[in-house]
């Protein structure tokens, strides 16, 4: 009797491309203390999900984790079937997607991570093992393997003096106060040459989900909404992954569904470091829901999933 359909893990073909690695501090991390040999962890799963759980095993620690590598490196399955894959492995037990406060002092962000294991675990198992990693060093401050070290720049060889050049004096030009109403608004602190971080980001929505493609005046309207976000210790990346995750097949109003996703999913304002805590590092994890990536705390989740997904 052929049983050619039990094999436990389908390996994927040899792609053109290398899959790439993430940024420092993002990423894939496997869960300590799993076995060497994980084709038998697979066994259960469809076909879909095995030939992805056994790509993403193979990966190397800190390889990027996004839906759109994951398909550009594989050559089987498109973006949508990727991210159906992923949901499904966070449901069976084998993987969590986590946003971890990495740095220490005023020098924090989020960054997002990826945490695989090729044994499925429980609810309970992931509660535990993730309140715990709370409390530890994260791996590049720890080790300091994946933080990008910088060479010492050399110093500037001395100038020579310049020539004074005798220049006509001029009288000074008179300068005229500008006069501005109460209700008028301030002048803006950036020219259009050079966009807030804020207005840049919202700018590159659409090239990186053409559903959310935004036009010159909705960026501008939206920019100080997203601004609050760079206030409370964000960066681009954490702003870009937030507001495309969990898409729906088609937006029809992208700069409504931007604008709702701002308000509704406005990172916490951080707290100030006490003197007794000043000189420790301070980390905070919560869990992304597989579905919609909202994030939350551990113990709130069930298979990856927050409360509205389940």
């Amino acid at each position: 009797m052929a049983v050619s359909n039990l094999s436990p893990a389908l390996r994927a073909p040899a792609s053109s491309r290398a899959h790439p690695k993430a940024k420092p501090g993002y990423g894939k991390r496997s869960v300590p203390k799993q076995h060497h040999d994980g084709e038998g962890d697979f066994t259960l799963l469809p076909e879909r999900e095995r030939h992805i759980a056994g790509y993403v095993d193979a990966l190397p620690e800190g390889a990027a984790m996004d839906i759109k590598s994951l398909a550009r490196s594989q050559p089987l399955y498109g973006q949508m079937a990727v991210g159906s894959a992923l949901r499904a492995l966070g449901v069976a037990g084998h993987l969590r997607h986590v946003r971890c406060l990495s740095g220490e002092g005023d020098q924090v962000r989020w960054v997002t991570r990826t945490f695989w294991s090729r044994t499925a675990h429980d609810n309970e198992w992931w509660t535990a093992y993730l309140a715990a990693e709370e409390h530890h060093p994260a791996p590049q401050e720890a080790a300091g393997t994946d933080a990008p070290t910088e060479a010492p720049e050399p110093e500037p060889a001395p100038k020579p003096a310049p020539v004074p050049v005798p220049v006509p004096v001029q009288p000074p030009a008179l300068v005229v106060p500008q006069q501005r109403t109460a209700g008028q608004a301030p002048p803006p602190v950036h020219t259009a040459g050079d966009p807030s971080p804020a207005f840049a980001a919202l700018a590159r929505l659409g090239r990186t989900d053409s559903r959310l493609a935004l036009s010159a005046a909705d960026c501008a309207a939206l920019e100080q909404a997203a601004g609050e976000w760079f206030a409370r210790g964000v960066d681009a990346d954490y702003l870009t992954h937030a507001l495309t995750a969990g898409l729906p097949v088609s937006v029809d109003s992208p700069f409504g569904f931007v604008r709702r996703r701002l308000r509704d999913k406005l990172p916490p304002r951080l707290p100030a470091a006490t003197p007794a805590t000043a000189g420790t590092p301070v980390r905070r994890l919560m869990v992304e829901c597989t579905e919609c990536g909202a994030p939350g705390r551990p113990e709130a989740f069930r298979d990856g999933l927050c409360r509205p997904c389940r």
